[in-house]
């Protein structure tokens, strides 16, 4: 009998140390040095650097340099927070390592659509470019895909729109880059 009862209550307890290990997962908030590490953050450095690794900046003149948003590939007058950020990051990463990057958004007469940020098609660029008296502008793309979001980036001279570097690469569907691929409506 005794033994019985031990059994019930060593069941017993087993079965609730089960059930205190399947309780709601703890969410763990992400640190600030983690940001400061942040994967998405060095895509974007790195992008750039090879985007312009051994580009000779005498070459393209006084002119600056715009920055478009990076548009959707499927729909190019579009772009989700993803665009208008990855852009931002590259207009940073760009006049970081010395390149002369105008900022358009100050300035009241560039395409800036709502919700879209500065869209610059093969088609403006001249007259854009022309304006701002830009040498170069950074253009680029974006196409979401199961597991990748695949970003396109080019370096179009405004004279002639020949495309003077690009590059690709990817950034892994997590949870960070699903978000700011939602267009808000």
């Amino acid at each position: 009998m005794k033994s019985t009862a031990l059994l019930t209550a060593l069941a017993a307890a087993a079965l609730l140390a089960g059930c205190a290990n399947n309780g709601p997962a703890v969410r763990t908030e992400p640190t600030y040095q983690e940001a400061a590490s942040s994967q998405f953050l060095a895509s974007s450095r790195d992008a750039v650097a090879k985007l312009t690794a051994g580009f000779d900046l005498s070459a393209i003149g006084n002119g600056p340099v715009l920055v478009a948003t990076v548009v959707n590939v499927n729909d190019l007058s579009r772009s989700a927070p993803l665009g208008r950020t990855l852009s931002e990051q590259y207009a940073s990463h760009m006049a970081a390592t010395g390149f002369n990057v105008k900022e358009i958004k100050l300035r009241g007469d560039v395409f800036v659509r709502e919700g879209a940020g500065e869209l610059l098609l093969s088609r403006e660029i001249k007259d854009i470019a022309r304006s701002h008296n830009a040498s170069l502008v950074l253009v680029g793309t974006y196409s979401a895909a199961a597991n990748y979001t695949y970003v396109s980036l080019k370096l179009v001279r405004t004279e002639d729109s020949r495309i003077v570097r690009g590059y690709d690469y990817a950034l892994p569907n997590d949870r960070d880059v699903q978000r700011l691929l939602t267009v808000q409506r």
